[in-house]
């Protein structure tokens, strides 16, 4: 087992079925959100509203990162490919969906706090600036980002699940890892803008590249240096955290 990402030629079907998803439900972000000015916390969503858009973002940030493990899941699979690798994404995603539970009660305290000072902003931008630089740094970030990149292991592990739940436990646990890996730069959509569109486009990039290049963990400590600088300089410049002192969260 290496310390790089790994590919399959032949889950390049099963991979390439989860960047058209990815790249619908950007269509749908843009389409939907693109050039608006989104309302502050939970953009006037009620719970079921959110979870779905919440759900819709995960799928477009973080599908394409997953591309590499569901091309290796595809390899071990003889018949019926697709609609497991369907049954595979789908678990993933709901992990991610129950995620947006806590997003949701952050969304609303964001929503709250748009009334606070403006050095109140600031503070908590600090904080969540802070503590997603440090989780960066964390040896559990690099547990979990070391299994999203070199999931050999895993994949003897979802092997040994029987019947007909070893797709769905398998991308609820992988799904697990990851949401391990990547909560943290998600924190930061708090910061930016819950429906801040170049803030998800980077943050996407981000999490592609610290998944699937060769320096990804280069790539997650830089982010988590960067994040704890961040939340030094927003008490001097404060438009650096729009979601938190510019007035609500912004659009693209």
């Amino acid at each position: 087992m290496t310390g790089g990402p790994v590919t399959g030629r032949r889950g390049a079907g099963p991979a390439g079925l989860l960047l058209i998803a990815a790249a619908a439900a950007w269509v749908w972000m843009v389409t939907r959100w693109g050039g608006t000015q989104a309302m502050p916390g939970t953009m006037s969503l009620g719970l079921s509203a959110f979870l779905a858009v919440w759900t819709l973002m995960m799928a477009a940030m973080m599908l394409p990162a997953t591309t590499s493990v569901a091309a290796l899941y595809a390899r071990t699979m003889t018949a019926h490919r697709t609609p497991r690798m369907v049954v595979f994404t789908v678990a993933y995603l709901l992990v991610w969906a129950a995620a947006g539970l806590p997003a949701y009660a952050l969304a609303v305290g964001l929503g709250r706090a748009a009334s606070l000072p403006a050095a109140a902003g600031t503070a908590v931008a600090a904080a969540v600036f802070a503590v997603s630089g440090v989780y960066q740094l964390t040896p559990l970030k690099d547990r979990c980002l070391a299994r999203c990149r070199s999931p050999i292991g895993l994949m003897l592990r979802y092997a040994s699940y029987p019947g007909l739940s070893r797709d769905l436990r398998a991308g609820a646990h992988h799904g697990a890892f990851c949401l391990g890996c990547c909560w943290s730069l998600m924190v930061l959509l708090a910061a930016f803008g819950l429906m801040n569109l170049w803030a998800m486009v980077v943050l996407a990039a981000v999490i592609t590249a610290e998944k699937l290049a060769p320096a990804g963990r280069l790539v997650a400590r830089t982010v988590g240096v960067a994040s704890i600088a961040l939340a030094v300089a927003v008490f001097w410049v404060p438009a650096l955290a729009p979601g938190l002192t510019g007035g609500g969260t912004t659009g693209m």
